[in-house]
């Protein structure tokens, strides 16, 4: 009596595509047959709307938080990061359609018309930019070499960490 051993062949080893689309079909399958069963099981109800909108009402708008700093020159700085922070920051111009600002722009709007304290925070700006950027002539000039905003606002917490550590 002779015995016959049956050898299978291995099943074939799937890449990470193939078995991705092997569960994205079974997954369609199974949201297909949800969707029918969702119907069947909702068409008796009259306006039964398969996917009900939901209308979200929009988030408050957060409160301005009050400054940190009590001098006048520090206070400046910290609100103007703030505005270049909510408004957004321009790199090539004063200000853009969208209503971001450059730098100069956020100290002059929130200098609220005091000129000497706006230059005296231009100042301190831009010592603050030339300890990290020593080449840097002019803020302008500097602001317009930035591909972020992160130098800018960064620039603007030393200006304000040097104006509030010397009382200004």
């Amino acid at each position: 009596m002779s015995t016959a051993t049956v050898v299978r062949p291995a099943p074939p080893v799937l890449d990470l595509d193939a078995r991705l689309a092997l569960v994205d079909a079974a997954m369609s399958v199974r949201l297909a047959e949800a969707a029918v069963a969702f119907e069947v099981n909702t068409a008796h109800l009259p306006g039964a709307d398969p996917i009900p909108h939901i209308v979200e009402a929009p988030l408050p708008a957060p409160a301005a938080a009050p400054s940190p700093y009590r001098t006048p020159l520090a206070d400046l700085l910290y609100r103007a990061r703030m505005r270049i922070e909510t408004d957004g920051w321009c790199r090539d111009a004063v200000f853009d359609e969208s209503g971001a600002v450059c730098p100069i722009r956020a100290i002059r709007l929130e200098a609220r018309g005091d000129r000497d304290l706006a230059h005296d925070a231009c100042v301190a700006l831009l010592d603050a930019i030339q300890q990290q950027f020593a080449d840097a002539e002019t803020i302008p000039s500097w602001n317009a070499q930035q591909t972020a905003v992160g130098p800018v606002l960064a620039a603007f917490d030393r200006a304000t960490h040097h104006a509030h550590t010397r009382n200004q």
